[in-house]
């Protein structure tokens, strides 16, 4: 198979690329920037386009398809050229799906939790050393890549964006991969400069448990109402089981499964939510409660969740990829009712479409009420590079509702204020889905007054 993927950089992207490169198909790539990891990764493979830009001579009719990346346009000339000369066009979970539709499909969907509970669910079946395809949307520990796609695997565990396929096919991924069991984890709006209303955004739900096979299972969090009406309200020929939070206690800093008292290296209710969506969907591919528990006790996390940077008897700092309304008061309830003896300094990076966007800043009302030293950080260049208009200080503390809220436009200054602060008997808690303007938390870790 000679496969060529425009915009080969993506983070799916790259990695379904060097994915079908290890089952033995012939693949090429071309983007006009790559990033690190993914240059890295696209090089040690043989896999990394010779020169950056675009080329329409790439394009010809021996290839057996083209996989066209979200960040491509459709004024893209390698795709004209593939258009007219009638070469197959997929986005990649059309590809994803083409690649699984003969094997058992897991698809965990909601606005927050995917990437952690389909995380569980791969570190599960790891363990137990089950044969298993997936696309994840971290790296994982004791996984090379974030895309495993094989003839012989008979099961494949999908976390599902709900996000637009490709330039040219406007339907959410998620809706594409046609579900033998299916998660969702809960919904809150976000990308709303795709789904504009909150009833846009929740019929993606809707007609995502529509997508689900014949007889196939819906897997969802009872403790969200929305949720819990949309799914009473569907005819979908499905098994429905809703999940809560499981059973468990808090001692020293350390969460307890009940009744076997099982340690966990996690925390938080979103974090136990989602553990027990994982349970169920195990469940489902027959692995035991008492199985299960047994392998998720090792489970430290996916990357950039609640991920622990430095850690001693008085001060963790942690690195989370919350930046929507419902994952920030998530991960700060979770680290509040962990610790309950520290303070918490909190700072969330806003760089998304939505969270830039004036009409949609309000819904962070009151997101931040439980911190002790909130701060809410926005590179000036992000409004320049969407093109926005800038906010105020007073803006943002109104939207917050919350007069104390510390603002930062300028990542020095931020940096500067953090190390100023006392982090005695108190956590650090850094949120972002970007990376601060390139700041070295590490470092800032190290550096920090206790």
């Amino acid at each position: 198979m000679r496969i060529h993927f425009i915009a080969i950089g993506g983070s799916a992207m790259h990695n379904l690329a060097i994915a079908l490169h290890k089952k033995g198909y012939q693949i090429s790539g071309s983007d006009d920037v790559i990033f690190e990891p993914a240059k890295s990764r696209l090089n040690k493979y043989g896999l990394l386009p010779a020169e950056m830009g675009w080329d329409e001579n790439r394009i010809s009719k021996d290839l057996d398809a083209v996989i066209l990346g979200m960040h491509a346009r459709i004024d893209n000339p390698e795709l004209l050229k593939a258009q007219e000369l009638g070469v197959k066009i997929y986005s990649y979970p059309e590809y994803i799906y083409e690649q699984s539709k003969n094997k058992l499909r897991v698809v965990i969907g909601g606005s927050h939790g995917k990437t952690t509970i389909t995380s569980m669910i791969l570190h599960v079946l790891n363990y137990y050393k089950r044969d298993f395809d997936y696309l994840v949307g971290a790296q994982l520990a004791g996984f090379e890549t974030m895309v495993k796609v094989t003839e012989e695997a008979p099961v494949m565990i999908i976390e599902g964006d709900e996000y637009l396929s490709s330039p040219i096919d406007r339907r959410p991924k998620f809706h594409l991969y046609k579900a033998n069991v299916a998660v969702i984890s809960g919904i809150a709006w976000d990308h709303i400069n795709v789904f504009p209303t909150y009833a846009d955004y929740t019929l993606q739900f809707d007609k995502f448990i529509d997508t689900i096979e014949t007889k196939g299972t819906l897997i969802y969090c009872k403790a969200d109402a929305d949720l819990n009406e949309i799914v009473s309200n569907s005819k979908a020929d499905i098994t429905k089981i809703g999940y809560a939070i499981p059973e468990h206690e808090i001692r020293n800093g350390i969460t307890y499964l009940l009744p076997e008292e099982t340690a966990l290296k996690i925390f938080g209710d979103h974090n136990l939510m989602n553990l027990n969506a994982a349970k169920l969907v195990c469940k489902q591919l027959n692995i035991s409660e008492l199985d299960f528990d047994t392998a998720i006790a090792s489970f430290t996390g996916a990357a950039k969740r609640l991920e622990v940077i430095s850690a001693d008897d008085s001060t963790n700092v942690y690195k989370d990829f919350a930046h929507s309304p419902s994952k920030l008061k998530a991960t700060i309830d979770a680290v509040k009712a962990q610790f309950k003896n520290r303070k918490l300094v909190a700072c969330i990076e806003l760089h998304t479409f939505s969270s830039l966007n004036k009409d949609f800043l309000k819904e962070y009302t009151g997101a931040m009420d439980k911190v002790d030293e909130a701060i809410v950080f926005i590179d000036i260049k992000s409004f320049e590079q969407k093109r926005m208009e800038p906010f105020s200080e007073d803006d943002v503390q109104q939207a917050f509702a919350n007069s104390k809220l510390k603002f930062f436009n300028d990542a020095a200054k931020l940096k500067s204020y953090l190390l100023s602060l006392n982090y005695k008997d108190t956590n650090l808690l850094m949120m972002s889905s970007g990376n601060y303007a390139g700041f070295d938390l590490p470092e800032l870790a190290a550096s920090l007054d206790k």
